[in-house]
């Protein structure tokens, strides 16, 4: 019996492979993970085949009909169905190869992606994975050179790139094997090969209130250029990732309500990110600003405006006042701020989201920029204060005193 389009849409997966048979041998089967697969099954010269003819419903059952219709014409021919296919996935060389397919997948997908993940994921196609299997036909590929690709970025030690690029892989595949052009996903079976839990990179902070004070008295006394002085000492009030804080433009700072707006294309996470700033860094911002403002990078680099300053100028700059990298880096405030915050007592989510640590959900994150706002303002105040108190060895200001409950 025919089936129709309302017996596929009723149809629901179990944990068993289930197949609906449509005659002359075209079937659809539905797998326990609910993906539903055209299959054509048929006999020549008594050897039996199948062919994939892609996935519903982007192949309607109407379209899988037509198909049918033209590979059986094709045996009446004395053509064989499946021989033909390899034959013009040979022909057509290049448009079958895995790189064609993945760059037209890609120009399918990019509309709706941000410019930085856009650039990532190009960049970490061209450098992993079209190189060792690019110019290979998508049809050939299987288990093993999945396998590969992700093994070497494993060797050199880039785990989350192997887990990454195999994510890319899958998708790709999936790609093609919903428009026919492939009869499955091998990537998808080398997930559990690849290690899941991430090495969290520790990097040298202090944390002891102790130690801070010299530190930041150390940062004060700082003899370099007034840029750097300046990235020196707004770091820890500000805490966020390096990378962030070089890039700072004038364009992002409010004085009036006293933020700093970080577009999103700038954010590891991909989400506008708002830092609350306290009296005491935006009288460091106004400092700086005779200098640099209005318009530009805050902190550009030594040479040219046109750049911000070098990534490696705070771990220089730090190396110079007496820490070296085992003890202190750029990025140690973040941790220095986490730690001590946490220990106060602070709420959890609002340090977390200062620290703008992307949440599992990216789409929530990218519409909660905003979230714990009111506490988040009261707290970057609070650990201004908290710092000047250590700085100026002076009676400590508990960081409870602004917290709200």
């Amino acid at each position: 019996m025919a089936i129709t389009d309302a017996k596929i849409k009723a149809a629901k997966s179990t944990d068993k492979e289930q197949t609906l048979n449509d005659g002359e041998g075209l079937y659809l089967v539905i797998s326990p993970n609910g993906r539903k697969w055209w299959r054509f099954r048929y006999q020549m010269n008594g050897k039996r085949t199948m062919l994939s003819l892609g996935t519903y419903p982007y192949i309607t059952l109407q379209e899988a009909r037509i198909k049918r219709g033209e590979l059986k014409s094709q045996i009446a021919k004395g053509i064989d169905p499946s021989r033909k296919r390899k034959e013009d996935q040979r022909k057509s060389g290049a448009t079958e190869a895995f790189e064609a397919i993945s760059r037209e997948w890609f120009g399918k997908q990019v509309s709706g992606w941000s410019e930085r993940h856009a650039k990532t994921t190009m960049e970490r196609m061209e450098k992993n994975i079209f190189p060792f299997i690019g110019n290979r036909p998508i049809s050939e590929l299987g288990v093993q050179d999945m396998l590969s690709v992700t093994q070497r970025c494993e060797k050199r030690g880039a785990v989350e790139t192997a887990r990454r690029i195999r994510q890319i892989m899958s998708q790709v595949f999936r790609y093609a094997v919903a428009a026919g052009r492939a009869e499955r996903d091998p990537a998808a079976d080398i997930k559990g090969t690849i290690p899941s839990a991430r090495k969290v990179k520790h990097f040298p902070s202090i944390t002891d209130p102790k130690k801070i004070g010299p530190l930041l008295r150390a940062i004060d006394e700082f003899s370099g250029t007034l840029v750097v002085h300046c990235a020196l000492r707004i770091a820890p009030l500000v805490f966020v990732r390096p990378g962030e804080l070089r890039a700072a433009e004038w364009s992002e700072i409010d004085f009036d309500s006293c933020e700093w707006r970080i577009p999103e294309e700038k954010m590891k996470g991909g989400a506008v990110h708002i830092v609350p700033l306290s009296c005491q860094a935006i009288d460091i911002l106004k400092e700086v600003y005779q200098l640099t403002g209005p318009y530009g990078y805050i902190f550009p680099s030594i040479r040219t405006t046109t750049r911000p300053m070098s990534e490696n100028t705070i771990n220089v700059s730090l190396r110079r006042i007496g820490y070296d990298k085992t003890e202190m880096t750029g990025h140690g405030f973040r941790s220095m701020a986490s730690t001590l915050l946490n220990e106060h007592g602070w709420n959890k989510d609002a340090i977390e989201r200062q620290l703008a640590h992307t949440p599992k959900d990216k789409v929530r994150a990218s519409y909660n920029y905003a979230e714990h706002l009111p506490e988040r303002r009261k707290m970057m105040q609070a650990w201004a204060d908290y710092l000047d108190s250590l700085k100026f060895g002076r009676k400590v200001v508990p960081l409870l005193i602004e917290k709200t409950r």
